[in-house]
């Protein structure tokens, strides 16, 4: 009776049995005496040192104490204040003009020829006030612009040093209805840095 052939998938995995055999011997014959089992305190700080050291800091809570901010934006409200004033005084001023102007118009105080002329003076008047309204708006949302700039720096400045004593991977901008939904309290450096800020300002300011 002819013997049947030995199949090809049985001598493979016969090959493969014996290389693991001979894997597992040189494992356990060859491993240094003081490595770490699998499964070790090792890997947990193999993957201790993986993790990014991640921090952040809250940016409403920066806005509304740091001294710095406080006096920006003081600036700011008063040239904001300062130019609606000036807009406000002028336009009272060509409105007082107007009713004057009609009231000496319908009193028949002046004729329809001076009313005219007056009119289109007030016109021109009011034109000019409109364009000096638009470069002040401008004014002021430049000036923001640039104190929202000088923050940044400010801050940025203070992160890079503060963060070579620290050594985070990630220092995070948190705000209220940002891109952070959800931060762990115990990531927040808040204060530590704010303190730090607050005092860099009024060491300056001495």
């Amino acid at each position: 009776m002819r013997k049947n052939p030995i199949n090809l998938n049985t001598v493979l995995l016969l090959v493969v049995l014996a290389g693991l055999i001979v894997l597992y011997i040189l494992f356990f014959t060859f491993r240094p005496s003081g490595s770490a089992e699998p499964g070790s305190g090792d890997s947990t700080e193999m993957a201790a040192l993986a993790r990014p050291r991640v921090v952040f800091v809250n940016i409403d809570t920066l806005n509304e104490h740091y001294e710095f901010v406080r006096l920006l934006k003081e600036n700011l409200e008063n040239t904001g204040n300062r130019l609606q004033g000036e807009i406000l005084r002028e336009q009272q001023a060509l409105e007082k003009d107007a009713a004057d102007l009609q009231s000496k118009y319908e009193s028949g105080r002046i004729t329809q020829s001076e009313a005219q002329q007056r009119y289109e003076k007030l016109m021109m008047d009011q034109q000019a006030l409109m364009d000096k309204k638009e470069r002040y708006t401008q004014q002021v949302a430049e000036q923001e612009y640039k104190m929202n700039i000088e923050l940044l720096d400010t801050v940025d400045s203070f992160l890079r040093r503060f963060n070579q004593q620290y050594g985070y991977d990630y220092i995070l901008a948190y705000r209220t209805a940002g891109e952070i939904l959800i931060a762990s309290d115990k990531l927040d450096i808040t204060q530590q840095v704010l303190d730090q800020l607050n005092q860099e300002y009024a060491a300056r300011n001495q």
